[in-house]
């Protein structure tokens, strides 16, 4: 179970019934009152689709925080006022979460563009020149769907725990995710069934053949040990409009190869676990290892993708790294965007 466990911190805990009954996944957090000083607006990003946008104020330059899965902007309501003294901040909440506007799910409607279009959508409405944006988890694929297609709509991007295989692919990786995997394999067969010229036709066939299938049997495999250790009556994820609309952004994921604009990448690495995580220490120390190899391996590919970005790596920190590591996410930050023009 050790992957699976790491995989699910790793995207937010996309199903939370399958950690272990001690640990409450992240994105699970009891709700409290809302008392963070905002305001509240909505910006129309697609017919019947509106999104939650707070402003937490600030004069300096505008800086736009991206939510991991199934989280709203109000995850940001104890970080974001301590960056409003050298900012101006925004937070979105993504569709289909939240009190944003939740269209049928699919893979077209929570693909990674659509998701990064709803983005720029935003920074238009509020006529935001060139922003910071700030990705955590699963939002990293919407930096990257920005930072490919319309770098000069943004002064830089911050990764917070964010730059995996859905900001960055890395063909080559030695442990892939059948999550991720799964739904890429679908788009290139789906590209594979339609017409296509034989120069063409020959590379999609060598990247099947070498790459796409092998990685995804090893995939299954991998998965395959991993469902032994799940009793047969174990409970499934609930069907819930939250559920739905995790699954649809897997779904949509897509292929990124690094982007075109200045960029801060800071990986937890390794993630630290919690106490009912492993608790034989043996078991423990296997799991910390193999965070450490997997988290490491997709920091060097990410940088090697994106050979300006300033890479950070801060051990033993949790998903939520701003939050584990406040204080020293506030001074990558600060030291990140002090240099950009």
């Amino acid at each position: 179970m050790k992957r699976m466990i790491m995989l699910l911190i790793a995207l937010g805990a996309l199903f939370g019934a399958v950690l272990p009954a001690q640990q409450s996944p992240p994105n699970e957090a009891p709700e409290t009152a809302d008392t963070s000083p905002h305001t509240v607006q909505w910006v129309t990003v697609e017919q019947d689709v509106k999104l939650e946008v707070l402003d937490w104020g600030g004069t300096g330059r505008p800086l736009v925080l991206l939510t991991g899965i199934g989280d709203t902007a109000h995850v940001f309501d104890t970080f974001a006022p301590k960056l409003v003294p050298a900012y101006h901040v925004y937070g979105i909440t993504r569709r289909g979460f939240g009190a944003s506007s939740a269209p049928k799910p699919d893979c077209e409607n929570y693909s990674a563009d659509r998701l990064g279009d709803d983005i720029l959508t935003v920074l238009d409405a509020l006529k935001l020149g060139r922003p910071v944006l700030v990705g955590h988890s699963i939002a990293g694929e919407e930096l990257s769907s920005i930072g490919s297609r319309h770098p000069e709509k943004v002064a830089g991007l911050i990764y917070l725990d964010a730059g995996y295989a859905y900001a960055y692919y890395d063909d080559h990786a030695a442990q892939g995710e059948w999550m991720f995997d799964s739904s890429l394999l679908r788009r290139e067969l789906e590209q594979f069934s339609s017409p296509a010229p034989p120069r063409e036709r020959k590379t999609q066939t060598k990247h099947l053949l070498e790459i796409s299938l092998p990685r995804f049997e090893r995939d299954l495999q991998e998965y395959q040990k991993q469902l032994q250790a799940v009793l047969d009556n174990s409970p499934g994820p609930p069907d819930t409009p939250r559920v739905r609309s995790n699954v649809a952004i897997l779904k949509g994921i897509q292929i990124y190869k690094g982007v075109k604009c200045p960029v801060l990448a800071i990986f937890a690495d390794p993630h630290a676990l919690g106490p009912q995580v492993g608790a034989d220490p043996t078991q423990r120390a296997a799991m910390i290892a193999d965070d450490l190899a997997r988290t490491s391996e997709q920091a060097d590919a990410f940088q090697a993708g994106n050979p300006s970005a300033h890479v950070v790596r801060m051990p033993n920190a949790e998903h939520r790294v701003f939050q584990s590591n406040e204080a020293d996410v506030f001074r990558e930050m600060n030291a990140f965007i002090a240099k950009l023009p």
